[in-house]
């Protein structure tokens, strides 16, 4: 039996990990940082890991929004491609200073990549 994505890069200690780190790097970055200013971060990282868990095949115990209705309003506060490229940049340099292989990172970045449409509504 194969392995699934949430298994490979090291299930919930490394989801833990990477969403803490991932966070860090969106939070510092002045151009993705504004998005979050009035959200309950220690909220938008406990769904972070239960969606990417779920997304990466380990244990379902998602119940947020879909990616639609969680990004509607950020899309009327101007979310665009260059914020999703840079918040991908993140994730992809979050990965890689994990540690985790090349194409275990390019297959999350194609699921990122994947989710580009319904994250800004289009």
């Amino acid at each position: 039996m194969t392995e699934s994505l949430y298994e490979r890069i090291g299930g919930e200690p490394a989801v833990e990990a990477a969403v803490d780190l991932f966070y860090r790097k969106v939070l510092h970055d002045t151009t993705t940082a504004p998005f979050f200013f009035h959200t309950d971060m220690d909220a938008q990282r406990a769904k972070q890991k239960s969606f990417l868990t779920m997304v990466f095949g380990g244990p379902n115990e998602y119940t947020g929004k879909d990616l639609r209705t969680a990004h509607a309003q950020l899309v009327k506060d101007g979310l665009n491609d260059s914020h999703f490229d840079a918040v991908a940049g993140h994730l992809q340099a979050t990965l890689e200073e994990l540690g985790v292989a090349a194409d275990t990172v390019s297959e999350v970045m194609a699921i990122a990549g994947s989710t580009r449409d319904d994250v800004l509504n289009r």
